[in-house]
């Protein structure tokens, strides 16, 4: 069992603060994913788990072991690029012997009398130990060509082999389907999922794109300014945001965000939309309403609470049709997810009336931060005193 720990690690480069003291604790065997717009620090804090960049402050503990004056090769940690970083001139059978056979020539200098022995003794070994990675990954068929002669899924995937012949402790991956178009990066995403499965292996995957967070982790860490603004599996994280940027940044389309205001009552209002009494009572100020697209519906007029408002922008996607709305006299924009029946006879210009699912709206305060409003939104309408 080998937990991997990182304690109150901060990084800067000059005066730029880039991890602002992140404390993240990662289980044995599981895949987590460090998600977050360009520029959050999740690669830097990736190249210090793997021991590429050296923490300003704080720790990194590997299997107990406080690592941070451990070289990277001595970490026993898999690092896969997003460039792939597979030597050209090699072939994949070639590039995935590699580490072995550096390991093999490491303890062959530290023992002359024995080394050319060793590395004869060992060769036949290590090209069945390939043979077999290569099998998993369903690359046996490419072991002798070069890669310049692969698709980018090829070579993803010998870049994979390369890193599993070590039998590492863990797996460090750094955005490494970007390179590839949009439906081989679906086809691989559920590879590596099911890669993940059968390996065991912890897994720490770097990505700017959520809907990968959101399919492939066990948990997922959305970082933005240097911090970790929450933590925990995909569907809490999607559908309980703490923290109004995660629940901005974490959904596709984007969630929907109304301004409204608490009233003394603890009441949050927003057009025609309220949301009833709460346990904020006595709070008072501005929110925004948070509604997801398909938590939004069409129904009709005179619907109690409804919003009204003209089609601007209709996406037909096949099985779903979102329709972009604008409401509240034109202030405001709803993106609405309808069935493809439903968004058919939908027009630019058209009047549509627009309710939400109770129980699904979630209010945020000015400082961003989630109110805790219990039974905010529980289809009731409330009484203003």
């Amino acid at each position: 069992m080998t937990a991997i720990s990182l304690s109150a690690i901060k990084k800067s480069f000059g005066t730029t603060s880039v991890l602002n003291g992140i404390n993240l604790d990662i289980t044995d065997g599981e895949f987590l994913t460090l998600v977050g717009p360009s520029g959050c620090g999740k690669s830097t804090l990736l190249r210090i788990l793997a021991g590429l960049e050296a923490p300003s402050s704080g720790e990194v503990v590997i299997g107990g072991q406080t690592v941070n004056a451990v070289r990277p090769a001595r970490r026993n940690l898999a690092m896969v690029f997003q460039s792939y970083a597979l030597y050209p001139h090699l072939t994949v059978l070639q590039n995935m012997m590699t580490p072995l056979k550096l390991r093999d020539l490491s303890l062959a200098g530290r023992l002359p009398l024995l080394g050319p022995v060793l590395a004869r003794g060992q060769y036949r070994a290590i090209v069945e130990q390939v043979r077999e990675t290569a099998e998993i990954l369903k690359i046996d068929h490419l072991l002798d060509r070069k890669p310049g002669q692969l698709s980018g899924g090829q070579r993803q995937r010998a870049a994979l082999g390369r890193a599993m012949v070590r039998k590492p402790v863990a797996f460090l991956m750094d955005e490494p389907l970007s390179n590839l178009d949009a439906a081989l990066r679906i086809h691989m995403r559920s590879e590596l999922a099911e890669l993940h499965r059968s390996l065991k292996t912890t897994f720490v995957y770097v990505t700017h794109d959520q809907a990968e967070a959101l399919t492939m982790s066990d948990r997922m860490a959305v970082m933005m300014d240097g911090e970790i603004l929450q933590l925990g599996a995909p569907h809490t994280v999607y559908n309980d945001p703490q923290d109004i940027r995660v629940a901005e940044f974490v959904g596709a389309p984007r969630i929907n965000l109304l301004p409204g205001s608490l009233d003394n009552n603890g009441c949050a209002r927003c057009g025609e939309i309220v949301l009833s009494r709460t346990a904020a009572k006595g709070v008072v100020g501005s929110v925004s309403i948070g509604l997801r697209p398909e938590h939004l519906s069409l129904c009709d007029k005179g619907t109690p609470e409804a919003l009204s408002g003209q089609v601007v922008h209709k996406e037909n996607l096949g099985a779903d049709i979102y329709l972009h709305v604008s409401v509240l006299n034109g202030s405001q924009r709803l993106v609405v997810r309808v069935s493809p029946h439903e968004g058919q006879g939908a027009s630019f210009g058209q009047t549509v009336h627009i309710v939400r699912e109770h129980g699904q709206a979630l209010v945020f305060g000015k400082d961003g931060k989630r109110l805790d409003l219990k039974n905010a939104d529980d289809g009731k309408v409330a009484e203003v005193a």
